[in-house]
């Protein structure tokens, strides 16, 4: 299929609008666990979980002392926070109402209803009612969106679009998270830590039940990791991530230009190799190595995708 500008345009909206959301969603389950697991700490003990969170969110370090309701007052509300639950709901409405004749209806109502949510919520209103209440429904908001999606719209190069971008955002976002556990520790420091961090590192990837369902409740770091990293089933793996990643690859290879999108596939084929073969004692060894090699991967297959199908120039169009 020749590819069009229009096609560029529509490509790169339903691709961020995708990744938008998935963020969203990210930030909302991080803060979630974050709020609950902080009432059955020592102060220094949440404080220490609070600057975890801010590095798993790209945030910059608390100066002094962690102010639970500031941090999550601009991961929540703030738009100038660019990766704040709010930021990332309106970012992917804009990108939803750019594209509103490639997307259904139901998707269009569905991403307003989210976002009209998030404007009628206040923070003291939030804060002084109930979190969990208000941080449940924007992930259900945003897995409704989700499910709406593969329901109403056809399966196209446009639905694969949106999930390169789903699966691209979460593979890089819980390759920081896991980073932030693992990365800065050595491996007699990653034992060191008691059961409670890792049962919140599974909970803030939705992993709890599945990991115990394949490894009991015995919760040990280097199974923490196999499960998150290298679990072909779970679909918050980075290996699951990663299969879906290739796949969209091809799909879209295949319905625009093959020549342009070669390098698309090529990557994707390569980070869903440094997946399938990884054995996680020889990861465990230097874990943030490894997940930054990861996380470049993911960088580079994005850049290839928008260099192929989004940022061309008009000379590579017409060839």
């Amino acid at each position: 299929m020749t590819k069009t500008p229009m096609l560029s345009r529509v490509a790169d909206s339903l691709f961020w609008m995708a990744r938008y959301l998935e963020r969203a969603e990210h930030t909302a389950r991080l803060l979630d666990v974050h709020l609950h697991s902080a009432l059955d700490l020592t102060p220094a003990a949440a404080e220490r979980r609070w600057r975890r969170l801010l590095a798993a969110l790209h945030g910059p370090p608390a100066a002094q002392s962690v102010s639970p309701y500031a941090i999550t007052q601009a991961y929540t509300f703030d738009t100038t926070t660019s990766d704040s639950i709010m930021a990332c709901v309106t970012a992917a409405r804009e990108n939803a109402r750019q594209v509103r004749e490639r997307i259904s209806s139901e998707m269009w109502e569905q991403v307003n209803r989210l976002y009209l949510y998030l404007r009628t919520t206040s923070m003291d209103e939030m804060w002084s009612g109930e979190p969990h209440l208000f941080f449940r429904a924007v992930k259900e908001g945003v897995h409704l969106f989700q499910g709406i999606t593969d329901a109403t719209l056809s399966h196209d190069e446009g639905w694969w679009f949106i999930q390169m971008g789903r699966y691209l955002e979460r593979a890089m976002a819980t390759a920081a998270l896991l980073d932030v556990h693992f990365g800065a520790l050595d491996a007699s420091d990653a034992a060191s830590l008691d059961y409670f961090e890792w049962v919140s590192l599974l909970k803030s990837c939705t992993a709890f039940e599945a990991y115990c369902k394949v490894y009991t409740a015995s919760v040990h770091p280097e199974d923490v990791a196999e499960f998150l990293l290298l679990n072909a089933e779970f679909p918050r793996s980075i290996r699951f991530a990663a299969d879906m990643i290739q796949e969209a690859a091809q799909v879209i290879g295949r319905s625009s230009v093959p020549r342009a999108t070669a390098r698309v596939e090529r990557l994707a084929g390569r980070l869903r190799a440094a997946l399938d073969y990884g054995q996680v004692d020889e990861i465990m060894m230097d874990m943030h190595t490894y997940l930054m090699t990861i996380r470049r991967m993911c960088a580079q297959v994005h850049d290839a995708l928008y260099q192929a199908c989004i940022s061309y120039s008009a000379d590579e169009a017409l060839r």
